[in-house]
């Protein structure tokens, strides 16, 4: 996997900012060319939020065809055919053809959001797809938390990725789990809990958890710790255990817990480190 998946964090909200400024009116107005803005506690901005027409009913803005620019660590892009603000508590919720890209060109597409300023948490109850150079990963509901670099997919989550940066290999892993899914930006590490299976080429790895290290310098896997119920599936070759534990620096899978190893007599096949020729 790819450490790319980590930038999904960086994409999910607009900013942290404590001060709005709204150009509207009077409740029960209609405006043409919305603008709203936020600004960081050291008075630079951080965010902007454009609209077609905003109409204004009590404590609610109704805004169409939203475009939001965020101006954090990376330039990030917000779209949407709606956009709801609540004036008095600064929360926002989007609908219809939510998009959003990062300026590298990782994007996150769904059905809705709602961002809680105050708990500075970002969620959604429909499907998800986030799409990146080589990923792409998909799930049904999700939450993040982007002052704490952490995002949750709930369930269904489905993550295909290349395994080899060079742009003529064609080498994917496939790995699903009924969820949840957690990505930590500040530890590089996913984590995929329930009826775990990973699928590279003719090798299965099925595992109740699963946990992937990155090094994102080397756009790599750098560990992958599987627990509960470990099976490794090559050809007609099968290995049991309680636990395995992948190294890319020795490039060795490690079974621990009453491992068992169920060969053929006959044929080519062997028992080989997921995604690796080599094993112990």
């Amino acid at each position: 996997m790819r450490a790319k998946v980590f930038l999904i964090i960086g994409i999910l909200v607009l900013a942290q900012a404590d001060t709005l400024l709204l150009h509207a009116g009077e409740p029960g107005q209609q405006f043409q060319g919305f603008n709203l803005q936020g600004y960081k506690d050291d008075g630079e901005k951080a965010w902007v939020v454009n609209g077609d027409k905003a109409d204004i009913a009590g404590s609610e803005i109704r805004i169409s065809n939203v475009d939001a620019e965020s101006y954090d660590e990376e330039k990030v892009n917000l779209t949407a055919q709606t956009g709801i603000i609540d004036q008095t508590s600064g929360n926002m919720h989007l609908e219809k053809d939510v998009v959003i890209t990062s300026e590298r060109g990782t994007q996150l597409v769904t059905d809705s959001l709602d961002w809680n300023r105050n708990k500075d948490v970002v969620k959604t109850k429909d499907p998800v797809v986030i799409t990146d150079e080589g990923l792409k990963l998909t799930g049904t509901g999700m939450e993040a938390k982007p002052g704490l670099k952490t995002a949750q997919i709930h369930e269904d989550v489905t993550v295909t990725m290349d395994t080899d940066p060079k742009p003529e290999a064609t080498k994917t892993v496939t790995i699903t789990c009924d969820g949840p899914m957690v990505i930590d930006q500040a530890r590089s590490l996913a984590t995929f809990e329930q009826n775990v299976v990973a699928v590279q080429d003719d090798q299965t790895l099925k595992a109740d958890r699963m946990e992937i290290y990155f090094d994102e310098e080397k756009k790599e896997v750098r560990k992958m710790i599987c627990t509960g119920h470990v099976v490794i599936v090559r050809g007609e070759n099968k290995s049991f255990a309680d636990t395995a534990v992948y190294d890319s620096v020795d490039k060795k899978m490690t079974l621990t817990g009453r491992p068992k190893l169920v060969l053929m007599t006959e044929g080519k096949n062997a028992i080989t480190a997921f995604g690796d020729p080599e094993s112990r």
